[in-house]
């Protein structure tokens, strides 16, 4: 019988998932290419000059896909709140989103007198921080 376990590690963020799968196919195709010359040079076909210059190109391909993965995922890191640095544009979004929810929160209880009828002052007498 299956029985579902879970995952150890989360899923990775769709781009850069697809950012993957494109560079594992590159870089796999690459590698072909390079077997594909080597085996064309030993057996001393027409075939193995541009079959080392496609490597060369693949090669310089593969490298570039790779890069692209590392930096779709650390943009993904850095605008979804992963990287916690001054600099981060998440950490502007994740304040937005608060104050939001905050004034969401603090919007019902403005109109009426809140618990047990007793309204506030206004001082901030009560609350644990100031925000």
């Amino acid at each position: 019988m299956w029985v579902e376990e879970p995952a150890v590690r989360r899923r990775m963020p769709d781009p850069v998932r697809t950012a993957a799968v494109r560079a594992v196919m590159i870089v796999s195709l690459t590698l072909i290419q390079a077997m594909v010359a080597f085996l064309c040079t030993l057996t001393g076909s027409w075939l193995a000059f541009p079959m080392v210059l496609g490597g060369v190109a693949g090669t310089v391909g593969a490298t570039w896909s790779v890069l692209d993965v590392w930096v779709t995922r650390q943009v993904w890191n850095q605008r979804h709140g992963v990287v916690s640095v001054p600099s981060s544009t998440a950490r502007q979004m994740r304040r937005e989103r608060r104050r939001a929810r905050r004034a969401e929160r603090r919007a019902p209880r403005e109109g009426g007198a809140g618990i047990g009828g007793h309204g506030h002052s206004g001082t901030g007498r009560g609350r644990l921080s100031r925000v």
